[in-house]
């Protein structure tokens, strides 16, 4: 078995609102094997940032995690005092938000800001985390870094912006990086020079990557393990091989066959039926059902569990439990 970095387990976090409670993470469990990419994948509402915000325990109110464990290292990251989880953050996790030009501040130097995680976790001076914020620049691929160290965000291109979001999160050498929607608002080729630089990163430094992202190409070109999430739970984990050979969740499936192909002659792309439910109005059994195209009675009536298939793979879903087999002679195809 490789060596487990983080575990969450039965992951819960509401948010309770005048119109009532929402269950925005509904009972989520992965893990992120040390050394390895693990991809969150679904639709926006889904929960995958939610998940990231809940890890790094990020949430405000009117949100709150009111249930789980997150081990991290084998320490429940739930359990820490607020010093405790401050000395995580920015040091042995750390995150890439989705929007850079609103993550950094625009009144401050794109030095200032890198030199900012240095003299919070390292209490070292101003001078030498300046020159560790050159360092970073450089090892992330700006060019002119003893120029661009001096500049504020506005004066950076949205791929220079990401890049210096990149170097704020890898200043202190975290175990884990979280990595939510890093190529949002970048075109096609940055978004590759991105992504290739989180690679690339990751190999020199031996981290693990949580990797959110609603693009499925994304996650088949980065990804050693998926999450794939709807209505705040985890309907399918599996190994990237298998989740794009042999998905087993209905919804997995509609978000493959969603794709566009290039070997195969596409009149119209296929399309999952029907919507997202309201999150204050969830079905009583599974949260899929109303959409999916297998469904049956006990369907709406029992929310299934996830059920492992072996080690690596589980699915969310009644038709690979023994109970639909026996009555329905095997799973549809």
């Amino acid at each position: 078995m490789t060596e487990i970095l983080l575990e969450v387990k039965d992951l819960r976090t509401s948010f309770f609102t005048d119109e009532g409670e929402v269950k925005a993470v509904n009972g989520v469990s992965f893990f992120v094997p040390a050394g390895k990419t693990l991809g969150i994948v679904g639709e926006s509402g889904s929960g995958k940032s939610i998940t990231a915000l809940s890890i790094l325990r990020l949430i405000q109110t009117p949100g709150k995690i009111i249930g789980g464990e997150i081990l991290f290292e084998g320490q429940d990251l739930l359990k820490m005092n607020k010093n405790e989880i401050r000395e995580i953050r920015g040091n042995k996790i750390s995150m890439i938000f989705q929007e850079p030009m609103t993550s950094l501040n625009p009144v401050y130097t794109i030095g200032d800001q890198i030199g900012e995680v240095f003299r919070a976790h390292k209490r070292i001076s101003k001078e030498e985390a300046k020159r560790r914020a050159i360092k970073m620049l450089q090892e992330v691929g700006i060019p002119s870094p003893e120029r661009r160290v001096d500049q504020y965000p506005h004066e950076l291109s949205g791929g220079m912006r990401q890049r210096v979001m990149i170097a704020i999160a890898l200043a202190c050498s975290p175990k884990l990086l979280i990595a939510d929607e890093p190529t949002t608002a970048l075109d096609v080729t940055i978004q590759a020079q991105i992504l290739e630089l989180i690679k690339d990163l990751q190999r020199k430094r031996d981290m693990s990557v949580i990797m959110i992202s609603h693009d499925l190409g994304v996650i088949a070109e980065t990804c050693d393990y998926v999450a794939v999430m709807y209505c705040g739970k985890v309907v399918e984990f599996s190994d990237v091989k298998t989740l794009f050979k042999a998905p087993k969740h209905p919804y997995t499936i509609g978000l493959l066959n969603s794709l566009p192909r290039h070997d195969i002659d596409m009149d119209e792309l296929s399309a999952i039926p029907g919507s997202v439910p309201n999150p204050f109005e969830m079905p009583k059994g599974c949260a899929f059902a109303p959409r999916c195209p297998h469904a049956k009675e006990i369907c709406h009536e029992k929310m299934p569990s996830l059920i492992s298939i072996n080690e690596y793979n589980q699915v969310r879903c009644l038709m690979h439990s023994e109970e639909w087999q026996s009555q329905n002679k095997g799973v549809p195809t």
